[in-house]
């Protein structure tokens, strides 16, 4: 009788296009489907309260789909070099599979990799969760690209792989002990506060694919449209890529195939954002401290003020003054989401007109949103600071009035978040825009005479 093989899953949790799953099933034995939850290793970021909550349901609608193929998920918790070797030894599995991983958690890959092979397991492990792997794409000196366009010009010439189908039915083991999913307590219960949360979001791989055949149909057509906030225009897919429950190879073939003409005008355009993806995950693997350091060592020299409590505070609960700063952060505390254009913005006014550290700000939305992931948090909130990669230049400031003005001239997203906006009881602004500006390009001289001395 063939041993059992180990899947283990990450944040690719899906069953179709999941080439490490496709690999322990045609091992041909059982399939130990592993996911585990670790917060304890070196180089891995716990997640915040939004991501958690997908988490949860995200588990829960793949163990469904999973028992629905006759196959089981496995839930452990703890340190990957500690659980993962007594997993194989408790099921007697011969083989482990997984998807690959670019930040700092590479390591332990790497070490397990080691380790197993010694004890004559085989292991294997796969491209699954981007387009092009960082290190395949690099400029003509061979090494990584710092600037989008060149990056993303250089990706596409890169093939992208064919889908890898699900397995229409699985056998795994029963007798192997799993936690208890609520036992993680990955839910908010004393204050409940994903009740908007439950109503924006339905986690899970049919979710996804629904959503991205709604996009594709419905959407993707007004997608030259994506920075208005009040429109629907964009994908919304960014949470399922966060979890895998998508794969951006399912998501690039799909917008290769039948699309009406409108949409096909713009799926270049939506591609390219896929793109970003790709290209922060790129300086993620090549800058694994991309949360905590300059990307742009310059910046170490930045002024910032010591946050005065006040102002965080109105800037995390949406009382600013400036309505469009203040719906954007209302809509992200009610559903963990916030309109692209608007991330923008209420980056860059933390930043920028409160002169508070961009990592401060960066914490905060890897706590409340659904999307955050390890690159893209980072590496977005670089960007509008003028710290990181392709980035902003400092002294470009998004004025949030002009903003409002050119994205939202009718309102329409600002009064849906903060409907008193025509009334006697919203606050006046926490800071003068045009002062706070020209303070802001004056602290900045520090790190123009910082580049100049190197």
């Amino acid at each position: 009788m063939t041993a059992p093989a180990l899947a283990w899953l990450r944040d690719d949790l899906r069953i179709a296009d999941n080439p490490a799953l496709r690999a322990a099933v045609d091992h041909g034995g059982p399939v130990v489907v592993l996911y585990l939850f670790d917060e304890e290793s070196p180089g891995i970021r716990p997640l915040g309260g939004a991501t958690r909550w997908w988490l949860h349901h995200s588990l829960a609608a793949l163990a469904d789909d999973l028992s629905g193929r006759g196959g089981r998920l496995v839930l452990r918790r703890g340190p990957a070099e500690k659980i993962v070797p007594a997993v194989v030894r408790e099921t007697g599995a011969d083989a482990v599979f997984w998807n690959r991983r670019y930040g700092a958690s590479r390591e332990i890959d790497a070490r397990l990799k080691e380790r197993l092979r010694g004890d004559d397991i085989e292991v294997a492990s796969f491209a699954a969760n981007l387009l092009v792997e960082p290190w395949t794409v690099q400029t003509e000196q061979g090494r990584p690209f710092q600037v989008f366009t060149p990056f993303w010009r250089a990706a596409q010439q890169q093939p992208v792989r064919e889908l890898v189908p699900a397995p229409r039915e699985l056998t795994s083991p029963q007798h192997v002990d799993s936690d208890d999913l609520d036992d993680w307590g990955l839910l908010p219960t004393h204050p409940d506060w994903a009740g908007g949360l439950r109503e924006r979001w339905e986690p899970g791989e049919h979710a996804a694919h629904r959503r991205l055949e709604h996009f594709v149909r419905e959407v993707l057509a007004d997608y030259h449209e994506r920075d208005l906030p009040a429109q629907e225009a964009t994908s919304h897919l960014s949470p399922r890529l966060r979890f895998g429950e998508l794969s951006p190879v399912q998501i690039w073939h799909r917008a290769h195939g039948e699309l009406t003409a409108a949409a096909r005008k713009n799926a270049g355009r939506f591609l390219s954002e896929v793109g970003w993806r790709e290209f922060d995950w790129s300086i993620l693997y090549n800058n694994t401290g991309l949360a905590h350091r300059n990307f742009r060592e310059e910046f170490d020299a930045f002024p910032w003020e010591h946050p005065r409590k006040a102002d965080l505070e109105a800037w995390q609960q949406g009382r600013t003054g400036i309505p469009l700063v203040d719906a954007g952060m209302r809509e992200l505390w009610t559903t963990g989401y916030m309109h692209n254009r608007v991330r923008m913005v209420t980056a860059s006014f933390l930043i920028k007109n409160l002169l508070i550290d961009w990592r401060i700000g960066e914490k905060w939305f890897w706590d409340t949103l659904v999307d955050a992931d390890e690159a893209n948090n980072p590496a977005n909130w670089q960007w509008v600071a003028g710290s990181g990669a392709d980035a902003a230049p400092y002294f470009r400031v998004f004025n949030p009035e002009l903003q409002a003005e050119k994205f939202d001239p009718h309102r329409e997203y600002i009064r849906q978040w903060v409907p008193e906006i025509d009334g006697d009881e919203y606050p006046e602004p926490i800071v003068d825009l045009k002062q706070s500006r020209a303070e802001a390009l004056a602290a900045f001289e520090h790190v123009k005479a910082a580049r100049t001395t190197r």
